[in-house]
C-alpha cells in the first residue's frame, strides 16, 4: 500500500523559510515514479507547484515559486523535501504532496488525476 506522509510546515513571517518532507512508502524512488507538491489556499483552486518524474529526472516548478522553492529527494530515506526560502504571505495554504507509481512527465503531474495523496500540511506566511 502505498502511503504519503507529510511533515514540517508551520508558520513563519514574510522572507523566512520553512520545509516540508514527505516520506513515501510501498514504492520506491529507484523504480519509475512522478512525485510533487501541490498547495491550495482558501477559495482558491489547487495549484500544483513542483514536480520530479523519474522518465527524464527532471523537476519542474511552477513560476510562482521558481527560484524560492527547492526540491530534492533522498533516495536512502525514500523522502521528498520541499525547501521554501523567501516565503510570501500568498504561500499560505494547505500543501500536498502527490505521486504516481509510474513515470508521468511533469506537464501532466500538474493536471488530472494523481495516484496518491498526502494528507496536507499547513503553512501560514504572515506580513
Amino acid at each position: 500500500e502505498v502511503q504519503l506522509v507529510e511533515s514540517g510546515g508551520g508558520s513563519a513571517q514574510a522572507g523566512g523559510s520553512l520545509r516540508l518532507d514527505c516520506a513515501a512508502s510501498g514504492f520506491t524512488f529507484d523504480e519509475d515514479f512522478a512525485i510533487g507538491w501541490f498547495r491550495q489556499a482558501p477559495g482558491k483552486e489547487r495549484e500544483g507547484i513542483v514536480c520530479f518524474s523519474s522518465r527524464d529526472y527532471a523537476t519542474a516548478y511552477a513560476d510562482s515559486v521558481k527560484g524560492r522553492f527547492t526540491f530534492s529527494t533522498d533516495n536512502a530515506k525514500n523522502t521528498a523535501t520541499l525547501q521554501m526560502n523567501s516565503l510570501k504571505p500568498e504561500d499560505t495554504a494547505v500543501y500536498y504532496c502527490a505521486a504516481d507509481v509510474v513515470a508521468t512527465m511533469c506537464p501532466f503531474f500538474f493536471t488530472g488525476v494523481r495516484d496518491y495523496w498526502g494528507q496536507g500540511t499547513q503553512v501560514t506566511v504572515s506580513s
